[in-house]
């Protein structure tokens, strides 16, 4: 496979998890409206997508150790197409959860692969950067699906806007067939054998390299998911924007993550993954900050609320590709099995954030800010102590 060939792959499947939660963001109050459900019901469809996400990493990422890359990839997209048209046609909010259910199940195969793939092509140092240029086409993925949605979602209604994911998935499962190349340099026979496992797992939750940059990844992601399950009803419902008008401030938020992976580009040649990561902190909680302090001085206007937010998204496209190609820098051998359980931490605690965020969704803004006030001191205090402390990689 050619570079170019390796940065789309790796761009469509990091991408499957923003255009999942993002597409439909700006439709979720009207659909929530059109199956007459409450709000606590139309966050499960957020919630149990990436319960699901989190935990099937658990069983795809050994799998792909077995058997490959290729075969779980192709599996899990083939999924993910059809469990989009069950959401697009469910007659019910039940089933609609119990879709989202399985699409995020099978999101999780697309993700895993993702991360196990810049382990089994790239030294962690190089995958960083390789990282980053892919989350740049994630981040692209990730601007223009709120500003789609809103587009479909006012012309046509929510059920073709999860339709969209269908065709999303289609396509990925596609350019993987056609131009995806097995990567994983040898299979483990013995991967899916309960010894190994147990072995396995317990040799990587002990190495201090990944649970550091495993917690990084997991705050920065907690910050980002505390706006994601929060910011359609704050600022459609409580600071009255239209769906088109939302969608369009999500894409400017999106948009700064992009720069945010440019950003990380240039820094990791000239300071490396640990500064990097410790310059991110600084703009995460300064962020972070404002925003909380600016909502507890009565600030209710939409541009003002999403301007500190902006540090730290821009904060988060650095964090990542130093998170995802740190935790599984030390496990070549298990990059499959890191990769999985690197991403069901970070599920599990999106899962606690979304049903927090749903108890607290009480017509004032401050599920939002307090939530990411409180995960960007936590993301700065791990950037400035865990991983300056071990996040050189180091092989298991």
């Amino acid at each position: 496979m050619t570079p170019a060939v390796v940065v789309v792959v790796l761009s469509l499947l990091l991408g499957i998890q923003p255009i999942t939660t993002d597409l439909y963001l700006p439709s979720l109050p009207a659909l929530t409206e059109s199956f007459g459900a409450s709000v606590s019901q139309a966050q499960l469809t957020l919630i149990t997508l990436l319960l699901a996400f989190g935990t099937s990493q658990l069983v795809w990422g050994p799998l792909s150790d077995r058997f490959g890359r290729r075969p779980v990839l192709l599996t899990g997209l083939a999924a993910y197409t059809l469990a989009s048209i069950g959401c697009a046609l469910a007659p019910s909010m039940e089933l609609l959860i119990a879709w989202r259910t399985v699409q995020g199940a099978a999101m999780g195969a697309a993700v895993m692969g993702a991360r196990a793939i810049i382990r089994d092509l790239y030294s962690p140092e190089i995958g960083a950067r390789v990282m980053a240029n892919a989350m740049g086409g994630l981040g692209v993925i990730a601007c223009l699906s709120p500003p789609i949605g809103g587009l479909i979602g006012e012309a046509f209604g929510w059920r073709w806007v999860l339709g969209g994911l269908a065709l999303f998935g289609a396509t990925a499962v596609t350019l993987v067939a056609l131009r995806f190349r097995e990567s994983a340099p040898r299979r483990n026979p013995r991967a899916l054998e309960p010894r190994t496992l147990v072995t396995t797992w317990w040799a990587i939750v002990r190495n201090p390299t990944f649970l550091a940059y495993t917690a990084l990844a997991t705050c920065t992601y907690a910050g980002l998911f505390t706006f994601l399950a929060s910011s359609s009803f704050v600022f459609i419902k409580v600071l009255g924007l239209t769906r088109i008008e939302y969608g369009v401030l999500v894409f400017s938020m999106s948009f700064t993550y992009l720069v945010g992976t440019r950003v990380c580009r240039r820094l990791l040649p000239r300071y490396g993954v640990r500064r990097s990561v410790a310059i991110a902190g600084g703009l995460s909680v300064a962020g972070g900050t404002v925003l909380g302090l600016a909502a507890l001085a009565g600030v209710r206007q939409p541009l003002l609320m999403i301007l500190p937010y902006y540090l730290f998204i821009l904060a988060h496209g650095i964090h990542q590709p130093c998170a995802q190609s740190g935790a599984v820098g030390p496990f070549p051998q298990a990059a499959g099995a890191a990769s999985a359980l690197n991403g069901f931490i970070s599920m599990v605690v999106a899962f606690g954030v979304g049903i927090w965020v749903g108890q607290r969704l009480d017509g004032s803004v401050f599920a939002l800010t307090n939530g990411v006030w409180f995960w960007s001191v936590c993301l700065a205090v791990v950037a400035w102590t865990l991983v300056q402390r071990h996040g050189e990689p180091r092989r298991a």
